[in-house]
């Protein structure tokens, strides 16, 4: 009798050591495509956030570079009265819509805009090493678990092999993100 619940228990071993080191491999899968899911993440949401702010930037610089042209032709006008008076009134007009903008955009958006990216950006890249690292230590627990004995018994006879570490490949790669406008 006793013979049968010794085969029991290693029976039971068996299928919890084999199950065990099924989970572990998924979870591995899973954190992997977790770290593909942040990769498209940051592809899809870098361009698309750089543009934005592109796009309320070169309007404000716009209106700014405008005024700042405006605000030098009308020091710089010489001659009669009618010439210096075009000046100014380009000056104010530009300043008009330096105001409308101002009204529109109290803060010129340009600011939260900036900030926004610059979160999002970090929000980003914290969510890669998040999914990097969860990945790394589900590998290092199936990864012990394969060479612990005599688990690696059950993991060599069921073709469990060691996954591989999630590294930055090239210098490039462990380089900080840099964004420029």
């Amino acid at each position: 009798m006793w013979f049968f619940w010794i085969l029991l228990a290693i029976v039971l071993w068996l299928v919890f050591t084999y199950n065990r080191l099924v989970t572990l491999r998924l979870r591995a899968k899973e954190a992997l495509s977790d770290i593909d899911v942040q990769s498209k993440r940051r592809y899809d949401l870098i361009p698309n956030v750089v543009e934005t702010v592109k796009g309320y930037a070169k309007h404000e610089k716009g209106v700014l570079e405008n005024v700042t042209k405006a605000r030098t032709q009308a020091m710089g006008a010489a001659g009669n009265a009618l010439e210096k008076q075009r000046a100014e009134d380009m000056l104010s007009n530009t300043l008009k819509t330096l105001l409308a903008v101002s009204e529109n955009y109290p803060d010129l958006k340009a600011n939260a805009n900036f900030l926004d990216l610059q979160r999002e950006l970090a929000d980003t890249e914290n969510k890669m090493q998040a999914a990097r690292r969860f990945y790394n230590e589900t590998v290092r627990d199936l990864n012990t678990k394969i060479q612990i004995f005599p688990t690696n018994l059950i993991a060599d006879t069921f073709g469990f092999r060691e996954e591989k570490f999630f590294e930055a490949a090239s210098g490039a790669e462990r380089e900080v993100v840099k964004v420029q406008f």
